[in-house]
C-alpha cells in the first residue's frame, strides 16, 4: 500500500483532470441508466402494455421508499397515456425516440469527457514521473553507476514508466468509478425486481472469483519479463558502444547468441504473462453468456407462467442488468492490470528511493574558493574491508601548487582524484579543505571549485559551443572563444563546417582524440576553477595531439591548484611535487629530480618509458 501512496503523489498536481473525469464518468454513469429508463415507455407503446392499462387519475405515492420506482413509472405510464390521448400514438412515440437518443447522446459525450480529461492526467503524471527519476539519476553518487547497468536504467524510464501508466494510473479511475456504476445499476434492477435481480446476481461472484485468481499470478511473470527487458536493453547499448571491437573479434555470433538468449526469457515470460491476462476477457464473455441465457429462462417464467413482469419491464432490466457486466469486466481487468503494473512499479521506487550516498549535514559551510590548501589526512577507502584500496594515504597540496601522482594501474590513483570530487566518500581519514572536512561543505557549492579533464573526454551530441559553454553557462561568446584559445582549440573549430555552432556528433564522434580532449580543456578554463583535477588527460592521444593538448594543460594550470594523475611521465617533470603509489600506499615522493636521483620506483618507471 505504501508504493501506491508514493506513486499517488505525482497525482496530486493533477488532481483536477481526475476530479474532472470522475465528475463526467459520474454523469456517463447516471445518462447510462436514465438512458435505458427512458426506453421503457418507448416499448410499453410498442408492446401495447401502456394502452392496455387504462388511468383514469394519476397514481397516488404512498410515501414508502421501496415504492417510489413503482411510482415513478406509473406516473409516467399515465402521463404518456396523456400525452398519446391528446396527440396521438405516433407523435407521441416519435417524441420519446428523440428523447431517448438525446439521453444517449449525453451519456456518450460525458464518457469521451471523461477519456479526454483522463488523458491529460495520466501523461502529465507520467512526464512529472519521468522528470523525477531523471533528477535522481542525476542526483546519485558515481558508485550507483558502476553497480548499475544503463540499459536496465534506460528500461525502467521507458518500459516500467509507460507499464505504470497503462496499468496503473489507467485503471484508477475505472476502481473508483465502475464500483459506483454497479452500485447504481444494482439499486435499479432491485426496484425493478428484487427477486430476479438475486437470482442473476448468483453468478457474478464466480465470474469475479475466476479473474481474481488468474490476476494473482500476473505480477510474477510480469516482474520477470521487466527485468529481462533491462537486460536486452543493456545488451543493444555494450553492442552500440563496441562494435569495433565485436567486429575486429568477428564477435557477432557470441554478441548475437547473448541477445537471443535473453529473448527468450523475456518471450516465455511475456508468453506467460500474454496467456494469463487474455484468460480473463474469454472468461466473462462465457460467464456473462450462462448469465444470459439463466436470466432469460428465469424471466420467461416470470412472464409466462407468473405474470409478475411485462415484456417491456422484462426488456428493459435485461438491458440495465448487462450494464453491470462493462463495470464487472472492467473492475476486474483494473484489478489485474494494477497487479501487472506493480512489478514496474517496484523498480520505478526502486530508482525514486535509491539512497543518495553523498549526503550533506544539517548546516553544510559556505565556500566560495580555496584560500591555502588541500588536505589528505590518513585517508582509506574500500568497498569491503576485505579488498582495501587505500590506507592512510596522507599528502597536502598547497594554493597554486601542481601535484602529480604517479604509479602502476590500480595503485589508486584515480580513486584519489573521486574522493576529491566526492563522488564517494572516505571510509577512513579526512580531506580538508582550508582546515574544513569536504563533508561538512556545501556540495553543490564544493564542486564549483572544481575542474577536471579526463582521460576519456566526455562531450554531448550538440555544438561546440554549447559543449564548452557547460562549464559556465552564462558565458558571453567572447568567453567562449577566449577558452577555446587558451585550449589551443579554436584553430581546428574556426574550421568547422559552421564553426562553434557545428554538431559533433555523438560523444564527439566528428572529432578526433585531441580535438575532443582540447573541447574539454576549453570547458574546464571557461569554468575557471581554483581546484583543477587532471586523470591521465593526455594518455590516449597521439605525440602530436599531446603537444597540443599538453600546452593547452599548462596554460590552463597556470597560478592554479592541480592534482595531476599521469601515466605518461614525461607530462609532469615540472610539477611541484610528484607522489609514487603503490597498492594504495605512497612509496616515494619528491620533486622530478629529487626523484630521479633516488633510482627508485619513479627512476624505472622512467627508464621503462625510455625517459631521461
Amino acid at each position: 500500500m505504501n508504493q501506491y501512496i508514493k506513486i499517488l503523489k505525482f497525482a496530486r498536481p493533477h488532481q483536477k483532470y481526475i476530479y474532472g473525469s470522475l465528475f463526467f464518468n459520474l454523469m456517463y454513469s447516471v445518462f447510462q441508466i436514465a438512458s435505458l429508463g427512458t426506453i421503457l415507455p418507448v416499448l410499453g407503446m410498442l408492446f401495447g402494455t401502456i394502452e392496455a392499462k387504462k388511468y383514469s387519475h394519476p397514481p397516488v405515492y404512498s410515501g414508502e421508499i421501496l415504492d417510489f420506482f413503482s411510482y415513478a413509472k406509473e406516473y409516467a405510464n399515465y402521463y404518456v397515456q396523456s400525452l398519446v390521448t391528446e396527440h396521438g400514438a405516433l407523435n407521441v412515440l416519435a417524441w420519446l425516440c428523440v428523447i431517448t437518443a438525446f439521453m444517449f447522446l449525453l451519456r456518450n459525450l460525458f464518457r469521451y469527457l471523461g477519456s479526454f480529461l483522463l488523458i491529460n492526467y495520466r501523461v502529465g503524471v507520467t512526464q512529472d514521473l519521468r522528470g523525477a527519476m531523471y533528477r535522481k539519476i542525476l542526483s546519485l553518487p558515481v558508485s550507483f553507476f558502476t553497480e548499475s547497468r544503463k540499459g536496465d536504467l534506460m528500461s525502467r524510464m521507458s518500459n516500467d514508466v509507460g507499464e505504470v501508466e497503462g496499468n496503473i494510473l489507467g485503471s484508477l479511475v475505472e476502481l473508483i468509478n465502475a464500483p459506483f456504476m454497479l452500485i447504481s445499476t444494482l439499486v435499479t434492477l432491485f426496484f425493478l425486481s428484487t427477486e430476479m435481480t438475486l437470482f442473476s446476481l448468483l453468478v457474478l461472484p464466480v465470474m469475479g472469483t475466476m479473474i481474481a485468481l488468474i490476476g494473482k499470478s500476473l505480477k510474477k511473470d510480469s516482474h520477470e519479463a521487466q527485468n529481462e527487458m533491462g537486460t536486452i536493453f543493456s545488451i543493444v547499448d555494450e553492442t552500440l558502444k563496441s562494435t569495433k571491437v565485436i567486429k575486429i573479434f568477428s564477435a557477432e555470433k557470441i554478441m548475437d547468441n547473448r541477445f537471443m538468449q535473453s529473448m527468450q526469457k523475456w518471450i516465455n515470460s511475456s508468453i506467460r504473462l500474454g496467456r494469463k491476462k487474455e484468460l480473463a476477457s474469454p472468461m466473462s464473455e462465457f460467464l456473462g453468456s450462462v448469465t444470459f441465457l439463466i436470466i432469460a429462462w428465469y424471466g420467461g417464467k416470470q412472464i409466462i407462467v407468473e405474470q409478475s413482469i411485462s415484456p417491456a419491464d422484462f426488456l428493459v432490466f435485461l438491458g440495465i442488468f448487462f450494464q453491470i457486466l462493462p463495470p464487472v469486466k472492467s473492475l476486474s481487468q483494473s484489478i489485474s492490470n494494477v497487479q501487472k503494473g506493480e512489478a514496474s512499479l517496484e523498480r520505478v521506487l526502486a530508482i525514486l528511493d535509491a539512497d543518495v550516498k553523498i549526503d550533506e549535514i544539517a548546516n553544510p559551510v559556505s565556500i566560495s574558493t580555496l584560500n591555502h590548501s588541500i588536505e589528505f589526512n590518513n585517508i582509506g577507502f574500500y568497498y569491503d574491508k576485505d579488498h582495501t584500496i587505500l590506507k592512510n594515504f596522507s599528502l597536502s597540496i598547497p594554493k597554486g601548487k601542481t601535484v602529480a601522482l604517479v604509479g602502476q594501474s590500480g595503485s589508486g590513483k584515480t580513486t584519489i582524484a573521486n574522493l576529491l570530487a566526492r563522488f564517494y566518500d572516505v571510509s577512513e581519514g579526512d580531506i580538508m579543505i582550508d582546515g574544513t572536512n569536504i563533508k561538512h561543505l556545501k556540495l553543490d557549492e564544493y564542486r564549483k571549485l572544481l575542474g577536471m579533464v579526463t582521460q576519456e573526454s566526455v562531450l554531448f551530441n550538440d555544438s561546440v559551443y554549447n559543449n564548452i559553454l557547460m562549464g559556465k553557462p552564462d558565458a558571453t561568446r567572447e568567453e567562449v572563444i577566449a577558452a577555446a584559445k587558451i585550449a589551443n582549440a579554436d584553430s581546428f573549430i574556426t574550421r568547422l563546417p559552421e564553426g562553434y555552432d557545428s554538431n559533433i556528433g555523438d560523444d564527439g564522434g566528428k572529432l578526433s582524440g585531441g580535438q575532443k580532449q582540447r573541447v574539454s580543456i576549453a570547458r574546464a578554463v571557461l569554468k575557471n576553477p581554483p581546484i583543477m583535477i587532471l586523470d591521465e588527460a593526455t594518455s590516449a592521444l597521439d605525440t602530436e595531439s599531446e603537444r597540443f593538448v599538453q600546452d593547452a594543460l599548462e596554460k590552463m594550470m597556470e597560478n592554479r591548484t592541480s592534482l595531476v594523475i599521469a601515466h605518461r611521465l614525461s607530462t609532469i617533470q615540472k610539477a611541484d611535487w610528484i607522489v609514487v603509489m603503490e597498492k594504495g600506499d605512497i612509496v616515494e615522493q619528491g620533486t622530478h629530480h629529487d626523484l630521479i636521483a633516488k633510482k627508485g620506483m619513479y627512476n624505472k618507471l622512467v627508464e621503462l618509458q625510455n625517459f631521461d
